[in-house]
């Protein structure tokens, strides 16, 4: 019993402690630095909606508003199936000879929107975006210096929880957003991210592959095989898009449900992930898969720490019910004063973990997961 507890205690203290340590350790042993040089090669902003009235006359003036060249920048939007007033909006912004829409009556999903958008841009490197996500005016002018590194293949910008006025949130979910940028800082500093911001990351347009129907997370399916062709994912947090801290806890659950099932679609879809044509493989099954086995092995901690004789288990056992409890708290938000933060972390963390767990049951039954806000808000309501 004894053992299994430092199996998980191991396993658990890794996933989260180890790999990023090991991460220092080697960006300062072996640094990578990328060759920044200016330049402004002609890009396509590609991003594909479903429904998005509420907030895509914003993203659209947003985008049209970044500081960079009118003439070396395309703007091609995908309506997936809308039912809304996005295609209304799409064609009032259509007149401006920077923006192309494509109208897709039937909802086919995200990832062939994007093969469908990819028929319609241009230039150099693919520009995505979401509609929700607020980019920085000098955000494309901060990625495109990247690409004077030859090695360097995708460019994956910052995404901040917060607002640009009141900076960035540091509790709940905005401090492990932050503790995953550091990770995403440190791997890029010696090697390549796994993975991209989806709110903001551009492409060599020759690297950008075609995206499998149905495939959850192309934020990563498309930089893995940017991996695979031999070149670099880098990470600039210069490239900044904002986006709200709390989107309420049971749509934030659901997000992060779908994100884990991509995990588990990933290995399906891509299999060589886990071969040697990976060059990255370490880090993939660090930072993407191991997230996945931790809820079960704090459950094996828990269960282990009670068994044993002895102070240590025991103390171990109870801090562990501690933090739980202290997780519900941080669930009711009760104004706790300086434990309120402490609380928020808790609740995030325990809510990471349970969303892995129904991520396996996704997989496991079959269960797809919408992409849309209007999919998550309808299962809300159910």
């Amino acid at each position: 019993m004894r053992w299994l507890f430092w199996i998980a205690a191991g396993t658990t203290g890794y996933a989260y402690v180890g790999y990023i340590m090991w991460l220092w350790v080697r960006a300062h042993l072996r640094p990578w630095p990328v060759r920044r040089g200016a330049g402004e090669p002609m890009v396509s902003v590609l991003m594909v909606v479903r429904n998005e009235e509420a907030v895509l006359s914003d993203k659209l003036r947003n985008v049209l508003e970044l500081d960079y060249p009118a003439e070396r920048c395309r703007i091609v939007v995908v309506s997936d199936g809308s039912t809304d007033g996005t295609e209304a909006i799409l064609r009032e912004y259509a007149q401006d000879p920077r923006v192309h829409v494509m109208f897709n009556q039937l909802a086919c999903g995200k990832a062939c929107g994007l093969n469908d958008g990819m028929k319609q841009a241009m230039g150099d490197v693919i520009v995505f975006t979401d509609a929700r996500q607020k980019i920085e005016r000098d955000a494309l002018h901060w990625m495109m210096e990247n690409f004077a590194d030859p090695e360097v293949g995708a460019v994956s910008g910052e995404l901040m929880l917060g607002s640009p006025e009141a900076g960035e949130t540091s509790s709940g979910m905005g401090l492990y957003w932050r503790i995953e940028k550091r990770l995403r800082e440190l791997e890029a500093a010696s090697g390549s991210v796994v993975g991209a911001t989806g709110a903001l990351y551009a492409v060599r347009r020759e690297l950008v592959a075609e995206v499998p129907a149905d495939t959850i997370l192309d934020d990563v399916f498309i930089p893995m095989k940017v991996v695979h062709h031999g070149f670099r994912v880098v990470f600039d947090p210069r490239a900044k898009a904002w986006d709200s801290p709390d989107l309420g806890s049971e749509r934030e659950f659901r997000r992060k449900v779908r994100t884990l099932t991509g995990n588990y679609q990933l290995l399906q879809l891509a299999p060589w992930l886990l071969s040697g044509r990976n060059a990255i493989r370490f880090e993939f099954v660090s930072h993407k898969l191991l997230r996945l086995v931790v809820p079960f092995a704090l459950m094996a901690l828990l269960l282990t720490s009670w068994f044993p004789e002895g102070l240590f288990y025991k103390t171990a056992f109870w801090s562990q019910i501690g933090f739980y409890g202290l997780s519900i708290l941080g669930w009711t938000r009760w104004k706790l004063g300086p434990l309120s933060r402490l609380a928020a972390t808790a609740f995030t963390f325990v809510a990471l973990n349970a969303a892995a767990v129904a991520a396996l049951a996704n997989f496991v039954t079959g269960h797809k997961t919408d992409w849309t806000q209007t999919a998550l808000r309808k299962e809300m309501r159910v």
